[in-house]
């Protein structure tokens, strides 16, 4: 780039030279001349224009190469997978008309796909996962066009997606997913400039996402309650950080639910600890099979649980809660009988830290249990109200 650079400016140098010379022909010269070094002049100037539009155009793919290996070394240079995803995620969205991204991990072992969004509600997530075509072929590129009526563009859905193009992550010996962009501007399209770009990146960041996910696994066990199977205390303030971190840099939204089973002291004390162990094992399966892909559900110690939400707001985290209600006390959890569920819920403020934002919730639990059992409370807010 810098010979580039230096080349052109000699161009132009010398080009410069010559036209002072030209005009100095021109002062010592007859009237015969002066047609001929207009022509010459004009002609100057014309390249010297040209000369300029390929510097910096040259300077433009030069910043741009920069950028993009400085982000292949950043997906190359992590191993923790929601880094690498996030990456990958900025990197997507940086295409042209290109608004939100999303990637898709299917999971065989956990049965639930591993999805990272940008730009998405979860809700968007789950309604535009791609999963390659319905034979189960591998394509190349998966291109994806919406028309709506125009009624429903005009009843307060005009930011909905347009269009999308997904490419296959590669990993060593099979596919990984898709890494997905989406526009929300009408009747943009992707061209071929894009699934070229888009194709390099999934290149890079799919070795770097597969390095990342058996690292991941690899501290599963670690991150596990023994009891439950949920992410244990350590992982969900592990987690709870990064999600802050990435909320506030994204200016997204986050919630949280912290909750325990009302009146547990007295059930250990009628079955014993070991029946109780195994009702805190069922609520914790009840509460595993309603949460959404991107939620993030721990047990924090004795019988309190916290699901973490991207992307979710108040409102979100309290229909989740009253799901997690009905799921666990709609029957009986073994010896234990019908159990009720209390809850503080708090979405993410700007001033908040992840220490904060966790008192808050939880302070908002304590808030619910002395209004009764099966109580929800928000924080900052009066209680909500029994589910």
């Amino acid at each position: 780039m810098t010979t580039l650079a230096t080349g052109i400016s000699v161009g132009l140098g010398a080009l410069v030279v010559l036209l002072l010379a030209l005009l100095v022909v021109r002062w010592r010269s007859d009237a015969k001349t002066d047609e001929r070094v207009a022509e010459v002049v004009q002609g100057l100037n014309q390249r010297m224009d040209e000369l300029g539009h390929e510097l910096a155009s040259a300077l433009e793919r030069a910043e741009e190469e920069g950028r993009r290996s400085r982000i292949f070394g950043e997906l190359a240079g992590s191993i923790d997978l929601d880094e690498v995803l996030a990456r990958a995620l900025e990197a997507a969205a940086a295409l042209d008309g290109a608004d939100a991204g999303l990637v898709m991990l299917p999971d065989a072992q956990a049965g639930k796909p591993l999805v990272a969004t940008l730009g998405l509600s979860v809700e968007e997530a789950e309604r535009h996962a791609i999963t390659g075509p319905p034979d189960g072929r591998l394509a190349r590129t998966i291109t994806m066009s919406y028309t709506y009526p125009e009624v429903e563009l005009h009843a307060g859905n005009a930011d909905v997606i347009h269009a999308g193009l997904a490419i296959p992550l590669p990993g060593e010996s099979e596919t990984l997913g898709y890494l997905t962009v989406f526009t929300r501007t009408p009747e943009h399209e992707f061209s071929d400039e894009d699934v070229r770009q888009l194709e390099a990146l999934a290149m890079r960041a799919g070795p770097a996402i597969e390095n990342a996910r058996r690292f991941r696994e690899a501290r599963q066990l670690a991150d596990l309650d023994a009891l439950t199977g949920l992410h244990n205390r350590r992982f969900f303030h592990e987690t709870l950080a990064r999600e802050c971190a990435r909320a506030h840099r994204y200016e997204r939204k986050l919630s949280l639910i912290v909750f325990d089973l009302d009146d547990f002291k007295e059930v250990n004390d009628r079955i014993g600890h070991l029946a109780g162990d195994a009702a805190l094992a069922e609520a914790a399966e009840r509460v595993r099979d309603v949460v959404r892909t991107a939620d993030t559900a721990c047990r924090v110690g004795g019988d309190e649980f916290a699901v973490i939400l991207p992307e979710s707001s108040l409102q979100d985290a309290d229909q989740l809660y009253r799901r997690i209600l009905q799921a666990v006390s709609s029957r009986p959890l073994g010896q234990a009988g019908k159990l009720y569920l209390s809850a503080g819920v708090a979405e993410l403020r700007p001033e908040d830290d992840p220490v904060s934002f966790f008192q808050r919730a939880d302070e908002a639990l304590y808030r619910a249990k002395e209004a009764g059992k099966g109580q929800v409370v928000a924080a900052g807010a009066p209680r909500i109200g029994p589910a």
